[in-house]
């Protein structure tokens, strides 16, 4: 267990633009924020600058110098899993922007390699943390919802070709996908989140409207352990962006629709007939806790200072991440594939898309 830590060091690991979600939670949350690493020193720089950090580095290595307790590493994702093995390596706690991994067999080596190191990682999966889902969640586990039935998770988001054209983007190797493995993850991970372990996935895959390696829309039915089904859309070509949620269950239909990130206010809540008094048990007058990366760092900052573990483990995390390279195995391959069944052999456990091309650049859409 790492030892408790009264206001955590911490250390960011790429200044672009993701970072400064992570600068302004962690403050929020009460850490302090000591180096800014960057290859470009002049990035480094400027976005110190913006913080108020008092040290840039060029390397983990160098930062971890510093005498830090947690970095939190917001590089393109190739670099995520590499990084963040690196600073275990260091004796470092890690916070890992999505994707955390290219791979599921790069999910198994965080995992090893933060049992060994004593050390932990948090993956960002923000919209878990949100009072609306937490609230959600508790009215599951009391049961007064009833049984999951049905519903579907839609991200679906707009990005146009000068977004694919930054060259880093669009690629498997750097990527690791398009919209399932980038964007729609934030989503179906709240739904897994709360409804349990998917079983088996049917899905659907491809190049519709950009050049780029990689899907650009994915669609797929998922059937969960529970016997709940649900469908899963993640697109970066619809004109309307919206991100939503609709769960089904026995006793009530449970809405949420938002785009990036969501408070109370962009929950529904429609009790089935009979079960009106369920309304009260939703609007329950707690304080509200919008979703996005200060809700989750709230958790990581007491957890840090309590000695307690870290939320969203890569064991944790490992289920979401799995949901995505079925997707990709069963778009690709054209088959279902059940829960477990992608492991060390199958060509996805190692890429999402299994080293089979199945979009070859040349037939996409000017």
């Amino acid at each position: 267990m790492t030892p408790p830590l009264p206001r955590p060091r911490a250390g960011i690991v790429g200044t672009g633009g993701i970072a400064n979600a992570h600068a302004e939670a962690l403050l929020a949350g009460g850490a302090e924020l000591a180096v800014a690493v960057d290859i470009d020193p002049g990035r480094a720089a400027a976005f110190a600058e913006k913080w108020g950090i008092n040290a840039t580095a060029p390397t983990l290595a160098d930062a971890a110098a510093a005498g830090l307790d947690l970095v939190a590493i917001c590089t393109p994702p190739s670099s995520h899993a590499p990084l963040a093995l690196e600073a275990l390596a260091l004796g470092l706690n890690v916070v890992l922007e999505k994707p955390p991994a290219l791979s599921l067999r790069q999910m198994e080596e965080l995992e090893a390699a933060a049992r060994a190191s004593g050390r932990q990682v948090s993956c960002i999966f923000q919209h878990r943390f949100g009072s609306g889902a937490r609230k959600l969640a508790a009215l599951q586990e009391s049961g007064a919802l009833g049984s999951p039935l049905t519903g579907y998770c839609n991200t679906l988001w707009f990005r146009d070709q000068d977004y694919f054209d930054v060259p880093w983007r669009g690629k498997w190797d750097v990527e690791g996908g398009g919209p399932t493995m980038g964007h729609g993850i934030h989503q179906f991970d709240l739904l897994l989140h709360l409804w349990g372990p998917w079983q088996e996935v049917t899905a659907f895959a491809g190049r519709l409207a950009r050049r780029t390696e990689t899907e650009d829309v994915s669609t797929a039915i998922v059937r969960f352990e529970s016997g709940a089904l649900s469908t899963v859309i993640n697109s970066v070509i619809s004109p309307r962006e919206t991100s939503q949620l609709r769960l089904d269950y026995e006793n009530a239909t449970v809405e949420l629709e938002h785009l990036y990130g969501y408070d109370d206010a962009h929950w529904r809540f429609t009790p089935a007939p009979g079960n009106e008094h369920l309304a009260a048990a939703w609007a329950d007058g707690q304080p509200v806790t919008p979703s996005g990366h200060a809700a989750q760092y709230a958790h990581i900052v007491a957890a840090l200072s309590a000695g307690t573990p870290l939320p969203v483990p890569p064991a944790d995390a490992y289920r979401t991440m799995e949901l995505a390279a079925a997707i990709y195995a069963s778009a690709i391959g054209g088959s279902t594939v059940r829960r477990g069944e992608i492991t060390d052999g199958n060509p996805f456990f190692d890429r999402a898309d299994g080293n089979l091309e199945p979009w070859k650049l040349e037939k996409s859409t000017a």
